[in-house]
C-alpha cells in the first residue's frame, strides 16, 4: 500500500502585532504575546504527541518572528529542527508594514483577498502575487516529502494558500470568510492512494483548536 502524504500546518500563537491591529510584516511583527506563548506550548505538546505515535519527517516554518518564536517552542517539544523557507513567508506588505490595519483596510476598501489583483499599499504584493508564491513553495516541499508526514509552522494566510492549492480553486478565490483560522490552530491534509492507484486530497481537519480547550470535550 502507497503511504499517505499528511500535510498538517500549525498557525502561530497569538502575537502583539494581532492584538494591536498593526500590519505584522518585518517591521512590523514584535514576536508573541504570553498568551501567545502558552498557546504555542500547548499546541507543541499536542504535536508531540501526534509525533511520538506517528512521526513527522520535517518542520517548515515561515521567517516572521511570531512564526519563528512559534517552531522554537514546538522544535523543544519535538526535537526536530525547524527549516525556515523564505518562499513560504507571509504576504509582503510594502509600505503597510507597522500601520494599523484598519487605515489600510479603509484605503482599500477592504482586506487584500477583496481586490487580489490589487496593491493595497506601495511595495505591496498582490494577494495573487502572495497565492503565486506560497502555492509554489507548498509544491515544492510537498513533492520533496512524497508518502511523509510534513509539520509547517505559519500565517493564517499560509493555510488559505493550501486550501486553494489543494482544493484546485482559482487563484482569485477569496477564502477568508469561509475559513476562520485562529490562533495556534491546525489544518490537515491526507493523500490517500486508493487500490486503483487514484490519488485525492482530503482536507481532514481545519481550524483544530482542541488542544487549547483540553477541559471542554
Amino acid at each position: 500500500m502507497t503511504p499517505t502524504t499528511e500535510l498538517v500546518i500549525a498557525r502561530h500563537g497569538e502575537a502583539a502585532c494581532n492584538v494591536a491591529g498593526i500590519v505584522g510584516g518585518e517591521q512590523g511583527c514584535t514576536g508573541l504575546t504570553d498568551l501567545g506563548r502558552n498557546q504555542a506550548k500547548q499546541l507543541a505538546t499536542r504535536l508531540a504527541a501526534e509525533h511520538a505515535h506517528q512521526r513527522y519527517a520535517a518542520l517548515y516554518a515561515t521567517p516572521r518572528l511570531r512564526v519563528t518564536q512559534t517552531a522554537e517552542i514546538i522544535t523543544r517539544a519535538l526535537h526536530l529542527a525547524a527549516i525556515i523557507d523564505p518562499d513560504l513567508r507571509g504576504p509582503d506588505h510594502g509600505d503597510a508594514d507597522g500601520r494599523p490595519w484598519v487605515d489600510i483596510k479603509t484605503f482599500f476598501q477592504g482586506p487584500p483577498q477583496h481586490r487580489p489583483d490589487r496593491q493595497y499599499a506601495s511595495g505591496s504584493e498582490t494577494w495573487n502575487e502572495y497565492l503565486h508564491r506560497a502555492t509554489a513553495a507548498l509544491r515544492k516541499i510537498l513533492a520533496r516529502h512524497e508518502g511523509e508526514r510534513i509539520l509547517i509552522a505559519a500565517h493564517g494566510e499560509t493555510v488559505e494558500a493550501a486550501h486553494t492549492l489543494l482544493l484546485g480553486l482559482p487563484r482569485n478565490a477569496c477564502l477568508r470568510l469561509s475559513f476562520v483560522t485562529d490562533h495556534a490552530s491546525v489544518a490537515c491534509w491526507q493523500r490517500p492512494t486508493n487500490r486503483f492507484g487514484r490519488t485525492i486530497w482530503q482536507l481532514v481537519s481545519h481550524n483544530d483548536t482542541r488542544h487549547l480547550h483540553p477541559h471542554h470535550g
